[in-house]
């Protein structure tokens, strides 16, 4: 059942499959795209998702489609954010409704949901990488199989992108890059490349002499498979004394397209048809408007990148009564973050590609010449801030978890092992919600608390994440990370005196003498109210039964002197944490146990090992098991 019975379209309700889109006259594909588009449109204004990027990518999914064989030709979509028309196109248009729900349509292209899917695509900058072996494995085959990358959205800026693009021009392959250049990632795009896509350009003059001189060549036995590299270095050599210019793809040996405008469905078709059965590997560079066709996501591409709600006809996007709810951690940090800078001349804010995001535009508005946004090149982020620091920065570097697993080298080689000043703090640590596994922080405890020199700590609240990073800044402190959720802080008055914690030292919340219950990180509110629910239950029973609560705060170092004495004192011990079980801060708790001879029973609650799929977070909870009925359980 459809979510869109009201709407008319007429073309569209006849395309169940790309087979469906290829029976259509060329002639009516600006319809198909337009009815396309209003899919998009109204279903997202009623269940939120990245609107912008595939408003703008509507004519390439169909462009795609239209002139390839697929699913036995293969699209890589890079990244999955900007691939909703692909979605709409190959048989889920009917479930589109249910996108990023429990149950529902996944975030992004998957291989799990459909055929057409190569590959999971939740991450920037790996569609080159993915797109090469597929071309590699068809000729290995002797297929003839089709195999197309798309990058965009600031994804070309991503160091895997060009390691794939320095391999594409040295293994034979057949494969056709479609660059969507829209300026941006989710917010404008920077860097010199993206000055330089914005300057590249064709001439006509060179395009007429070419044929001719391809036509030349071809009768005098000159255009041979055997000779093509060599064609292509001087076609390109050729492009440059006629143009003035060289750009890095053809200096590359691969063939260049365009720029065309992407937007434009009967060039992209043009074109396709012109260059789709090339051999050897070509890039063809587009042109496109995020938030195309929507006239508020064209103008404010970054607010509509993933809007929430919103009334299609006016644009009014529908926030929910944020002025009666406490902030987002993000928004904490963002605030926090300009309060310290202004203290301390030594703090600089770095951040690959998520300003808004992580809230470091707050910053960035203030004091511009202190923000750096790097694109989507976590690693590079990382090591950029390890180099400030070798000379007296300290670096606030702000990256989501689950990003941050690519810069999982950087943190150990270039920050960790020279002991440098740099604070990582991880955004959306934890189950972040519809995004799903690709997006989930799920794995930064148990991968960074085996490092050594590293400090690692988790806020309760608003409150604790100000006192982490007012911490965190302070002389005499080496890598520092600090990882919080998405989400809102749970205490109102978050704004409090900036002041230090000890590091390592975990707080007692509350005593008990049955259970110990040991949190990390702001699952302790929920842990908070299980307890509180099921001392309650007890009273009602007649029954004396208490537990006491520790804020755990600080998984690297261990708080040694409270553990001893929870050792020491409790039978039972149960540990909770939005991360990971196996290698998590329980088994810290765990192992800490074993090392100095206690034997309590120990429950360690935490994520699994699988991994969790898109949904509210109150869904995901129950689903793990992380919901206040089973911590209840936990410690009953």
């Amino acid at each position: 059942m459809m979510d869109n019975q009201d709407k008319a379209y007429p073309l569209l309700d006849a395309i169940d499959s790309p087979a469906d889109l290829r029976r259509l006259a060329q002639d009516q594909l600006p319809e198909v795209c337009a009815e396309v588009r209003q899919e998009i449109i109204d279903v997202c204004s009623r269940h939120p998702g990245h609107l912008a990027s595939s408003l703008g990518a509507v004519e390439i999914a169909v462009a795609l489609h239209y002139t390839l064989d697929t699913p036995e030709d293969r699209i890589v979509w890079d990244v999955g954010h900007q691939a909703y028309a692909h979605k709409i196109l190959t048989g889920r248009r009917r479930q589109f409704h249910t996108l990023r729900e429990w149950g529902g349509i996944k975030p992004f292209p998957s291989p799990d949901e459909s055929p057409y899917d190569v590959n999971t695509c939740g991450h920037a900058s790996n569609s080159i990488s993915i797109a090469l072996g597929l071309a590699v494995a068809a000729q290995q085959s002797a297929s003839k199989r089709k195999v197309v990358a798309v990058i965009g959205d600031g994804a070309m800026s991503g160091g895997l992108a060009f390691e794939g693009l320095n391999n594409v021009s040295s293994t034979p392959n057949n494969l056709l890059i479609i660059l969507n250049d829209n300026n941006m990632s989710i917010s404008p795009a920077v860097g010199g490349m993206k000055h330089y896509l914005h300057h590249l350009h064709t001439s006509n003059t060179y395009n007429t002499f070419r044929w001719r001189a391809a036509q030349k060549l071809a009768s005098w036995g000159l255009l041979s498979e055997s000779r093509k590299k060599d064609i292509i270095r001087f076609n390109n050599a050729l492009k440059a004394v006629l143009t003035h210019q060289r750009n890095i793809f053809e200096g590359l040996a691969i063939r260049y397209f365009g720029p065309i405008d992407g937007n434009n469905i009967d060039e992209l078709v043009r074109t396709l048809n012109e260059i789709k059965d090339m051999e050897g590997p070509r890039i063809l560079h587009v042109h496109t408007v995020k938030g195309k066709g929507y006239r508020a996501a064209e103008h404010n591409a970054t607010v509509w990148h993933a809007p929430g709600k919103f009334d299609p006809k006016t644009g009014e996007r529908k926030c929910g009564g944020d002025e009666d709810c406490p902030p987002k951690f993000q928004q904490v940090f963002g605030k926090t973050l300009v309060e310290l800078a202004e203290r301390n001349d030594r703090i600089v804010g770095v951040t690959p590609a998520m300003p808004v995001g992580c809230s470091m535009d707050y910053l960035f508005k203030v004091m511009p010449r202190r923000a750096f946004d790097v694109g989507i090149a976590e690693g590079h982020a990382v090591t950029f801030s390890a180099g400030m620091a070798i000379d007296g920065c300290i670096p606030y570097c702000n990256i989501y978890s689950s990003f941050a697993q690519r810069a999982y080298d950087n943190i150990i080689h270039d920050v960790a092992i020279s002991r440098l000043h740099v604070v990582l703090c991880l955004d959306r640590g934890g189950l972040v919600g519809a995004d799903g596994p690709t997006h989930h922080g799920a794995f930064d405890i148990a991968a960074l608390r085996a490092v050594p020199h590293l400090t690692i700590a988790s806020p309760l609240d608003g409150k604790e994440l100000r006192r982490m990073m007012y911490t965190a800044q302070m002389d005499g402190m080496g890598p520092f990370v600090i990882r919080y959720p998405r989400g809102r802080v749970s205490d109102k008055d978050w704004h409090c005196e900036l002041e230090s914690v000890p590091v390592g030292r975990a707080r007692c919340l509350k005593e008990g003498h049955d259970v110990a219950l040991i949190s990390f990180g702001p699952i302790g509110i929920q842990a908070a109210e299980a307890i509180r629910q099921v001392e309650a239950d007890k009273r009602a029973q007649g029954l004396d039964y208490t537990i006491a609560h520790y804020d755990l705060r600080f998984v690297k170092p261990l708080d040694e002197e409270t553990l001893l004495d929870i050792g020491r004192r409790f039978s039972r011990i149960v540990t909770i944490e939005d991360g990971v079980r196996q290698g998590g801060m329980g088994s810290a708790v765990t192992e800490f146990m074993e090392d100095h001879g206690y034997t309590p029973h120990m429950t360690r609650l935490g994520l699994p090992d699988e991994f969790v799929p898109h949904g509210a977070i109150d869904q995901l909870y129950a689903e793990v098991g992380l919901d206040v009925e089973s911590i209840k359980h936990a410690i009953s």
